[in-house]
């Protein structure tokens, strides 16, 4: 039987708010990761980075307040990349030796490629780092930096989130997978860059995890996209009367649902459009969204909200 390529995109629930909360969160996860390693799946992790970004960015700004000067934002993605990959790497390592597996993981940072005359650098919208209070605001807006009033929790910096374009390790991605590793990458959607003059350069942006997850296993060619959330299946008229499960969904349905506003901007808008996504990208692809514990399950067939293209 054929190698099934899997991208699996872990939330926010695998990975804990803090080192604590991390350091435990990333034991059950390598334990559901490895069961499907030893279903046979070659399999690629993606993961999201916000309370850690967020956490290291508020970090750098206490550096840059007593006079190191100021730490951009893509740095702050890289090192949430590297703190988070070698706690899953080490966790997802500990146990397949626990198993007797003999299997290699590897982490790999990641730079994404932007489009620098992307519509979101015009209409920054993605919430970083901590809450501050209306005069703290003010103050940063003064400095030309992007605040808003966060859903009545205080004021928060916002920055772009542009549409990944190209993942510039993917070559490097594409070896390890193929010589057996498990692979983590592309955390936190990435390290935003462009391309100027023919050389990379950081922008102060935060690239969406799960529609980066998306064109990542369209260029790998993989056969399933796991989009790993807090719900076991997708709803609509979700938290209403008439609630419904999803256990199945087509594109164009898919399509109709997010046209009326049935997914939530920020939650589970992105994993759809993500899903939508991947399931367009080539005949015989399919995402799945579903929980971590129930990702077995899932590719399985047995649980989950499954898109397929019908058209292909």
């Amino acid at each position: 039987m054929e190698q099934r390529t899997v991208v699996i995109a872990l939330g926010g629930n695998a990975l804990g708010n803090n080192v604590a909360e991390q350091k435990a969160a990333v034991a059950g996860t390598a334990r559901v990761i490895v069961d499907l390693a030893a279903d046979g799946y070659a399999l690629v992790i993606t993961h999201g980075n916000g309370p850690q970004v967020g956490m290291i960015q508020d970090a750098m700004d206490a550096a840059a307040a007593k006079g190191d000067g100021p730490i951009p934002l893509p740095y702050s993605v890289a090192m949430s990349q590297g703190y988070i990959g070698i706690d899953l790497q080490n966790a997802i390592k500990d146990e397949l030796a626990r198993r007797g597996m003999d299997k290699k993981v590897s982490t790999i940072l990641s730079q994404v490629e932007v489009d620098p005359k992307d519509p979101a650098f015009d209409h920054p919208s993605k919430p970083i780092g901590k809450f501050m209070g209306e005069e703290q605001a003010k103050a940063k807006a003064a400095q030309g930096i992007d605040v808003i009033e966060d859903a009545g929790r205080g004021w928060r910096e916002v920055v772009a989130s542009p549409k990944p374009k190209r993942i510039r390790e993917l070559l490097t991605i594409k070896t390890l997978l193929s010589a057996g590793h498990i692979v983590i990458t592309c955390g936190g959607g990435g390290i935003p860059v462009i391309c100027k003059d023919g050389r990379l350069e950081g922008v102060n942006a935060v690239i969406d995890k799960d529609g980066v997850s998306a064109l990542l296993a369209e260029k790998l060619d993989a056969d399933e996209l796991v989009i790993l959330t807090a719900v076991e299946k997708v709803a609509v008229h979700f938290g209403k009367p008439d609630q419904k499960w999803l256990s199945t969904l087509s594109t164009d349905e898919a399509k109709k649902y997010m046209a009326a506003g049935e997914f939530a901007p920020g939650s589970m808008l992105p994993k759809v459009e993500a899903a939508v996504r991947f399931a367009e990208s080539g005949p015989g692809r399919k995402s799945l969204i579903t929980l971590l514990d129930k990702a077995e399950d899932g590719l399985a067939g047995k649980t989950g909200t499954v898109i397929t293209d019908t058209s292909n």
